[in-house]
């Protein structure tokens, strides 16, 4: 009998887990996008209009929201989480991609980044956290890479996983804590293909975007034939800027939409606060150093929406290409890669800015109200305030 009772209490604390860390899909898919409220962009997106229109691209969520009042550390409020992303699927393991990152502003933090620089690949997944939780994501990581078999088949003797962070202190217990190994485990195991879930999820859960509730977004632009027909996605944890900054379809939004103080010791008008970690995913064949240009474009995308990459603001970024499969597997033969030649690159580098635009506006329209540490409520950016500025300045399309 009480085994029994131990098994039925674990089922239950099992199901609790994974209720509180991924959001029903019902309601995902009743929210809508930058796109739906008629907000205009440049270029042709994918199919979902999301990082995982590249395929074999998984990503992954554990969205960690309990508690409300005030804040005791180790004990919450808790509005934190952690983010995957598979290049390969459950082939990133084995089969390394082409890769390159860049720091805008270096405030901030993503691991295993000198690696990527000295060997020009990304082994296994991007994960995306909260400043203080990255040397445990990174940990759990290793573990998990261990448990589904490395690329060294001797023994798989190290690794050097990629974690990124942004802030998300005010409205989070950040000193508590309470990213753990197996909330790190779970995002990389629910990792999946499809739509994409965006705003206050995952590692975006406690993050605040140009004075308004940030958090998770992604998009992609989808070339022409005539330029190869390959696909670009992008995906966004945003927690950077300044309201009066704040650009959408070029109109500055953040000039017209009033909304209370996120911060209440300093106006967002005042202070640069806050990150931004930036994820471009590309089936075009590109090469390390090409990848490398492919990421300093991610900066066009940030000034579209009127970033000016604060002192306070860690602005990293990291690409990567899914084509030249088996070119970073271990082995003494030579490899034939393809590459796109430098005068074909302008597509490509025009879809990278183009979805980082998009991305960074579809985490903030997706994005929630949300109260956390000491009563601290940031509000999202407000739907129909947003469609009458784009009317007001006759940027609004018909939907």
């Amino acid at each position: 009998m009480r085994q029994s009772c131990l098994a039925f209490l674990t089922l239950l604390l099992v199901m609790a887990f994974l209720t509180a860390t991924s959001a029903p899909s019902d309601v995902l898919a009743s929210r809508p996008r930058a796109r739906d409220l008629g907000v205009p962009f440049d270029g042709t997106p994918g199919d979902l209009n999301a990082i995982t229109d590249v395929a074999g691209v998984l990503v992954g969520h554990t969205t960690l929201i309990s508690g409300e009042g005030k804040l005791q550390q180790g004990k919450g409020p808790i509005r934190t989480g952690v983010t995957a992303i598979l290049p390969r699927g459950r082939d990133s393991q084995s089969n390394p991609v082409f890769a390159a990152w860049f720091s805008l502003n270096g405030n901030g933090e993503m691991t295993g980044t000198t690696w990527i620089e000295e060997s020009g690949f990304l082994e296994g997944p991007v994960m995306i956290t909260n400043t203080h939780s990255v040397g445990v994501v990174r940990d759990a990581t290793i573990q998990w890479r261990l448990a589904h078999g490395g690329a060294d088949t001797t023994g798989y003797w190290w690794s050097l996983p990629v974690v990124g962070e942004t802030w998300d202190g005010w409205l989070n217990d950040i000193n508590g804590f309470h990213v753990k190994p197996e909330h790190a485990l779970h995002a990389l195991d629910a990792a999946h293909g499809g739509a994409v879930e965006e705003g206050s999820v995952g590692g975006g859960t406690g993050m605040i975007c140009n004075g308004y509730k940030g958090g998770i977004g992604t998009a992609s632009r989808r070339l022409d034939a005539k330029d190869g027909g390959y696909t670009i996605g992008v995906l966004v944890q945003c927690n950077y800027g300044r309201r009066d900054n704040l650009r959408i379809a070029g109109i500055p939004v953040g000039r017209e939409i009033p909304a209370p103080e996120p911060y209440a010791f300093i106006p967002s008008d005042i202070a640069e606060r806050g990150s931004i970690i930036v994820v471009v995913a590309t089936d075009a064949p590109l090469l390390s150093h090409q990848l490398k240009r492919l990421a300093h474009r991610v900066t066009l995308g940030l000034g579209r929406n009127g970033s000016i990459s604060g002192n306070g603001s860690g602005d990293i970024f990291i690409a990567f290409s899914t084509a030249n499969s088996g070119a970073g597997t271990a082995g003494p033969a030579t490899r034939d890669v393809k590459m796109l030649p430098n005068d074909s690159l302008d597509p490509v580098f025009r879809a990278t800015v183009e979805s980082t635009e998009e991305a960074i506006v579809n985490a903030m329209v997706a994005a929630t109200d949300m109260t956390g540490a000491d009563g601290h409520r940031v509000i999202a950016i407000p739907h129909e305030p947003l469609r009458e500025v784009l009317r007001k300045y006759g940027r609004l399309l018909p939907n």
